[in-house]
């Protein structure tokens, strides 16, 4: 999936999708999925000393996936989940 394809049916996407290349597009959604995995990452940063927390192991290894992901072959199209 492509940024083109994850945006089509938004008329008010920026920029408009006609004037962008595909390789303008996918680098569009990798900046987009690298900024969601970062806010993810930042709303997990608390958990981490946190070793009572009852999900801190699940935590813990849900941050290892969202760092690798952006090297895996799913990048930007399947997020890591918890």
């Amino acid at each position: 999936m492509n940024y083109n394809q994850l945006h089509e049916s938004d008329p008010y996407t920026y920029p408009p999708i006609g004037d962008m290349t595909e390789e303008e597009a996918m680098e569009l959604a990798r900046q987009e999925a690298r900024s969601w995995r970062n806010v993810q990452l930042f709303n997990t940063d608390h958990i981490v000393p946190l070793t009572d927390h009852p999900d801190h192991a699940a935590t813990l290894a849900h941050r290892v996936a969202l760092r690798d992901w952006p090297s895996t072959s799913d990048f930007p199209d399947t997020k890591p989940t918890l």
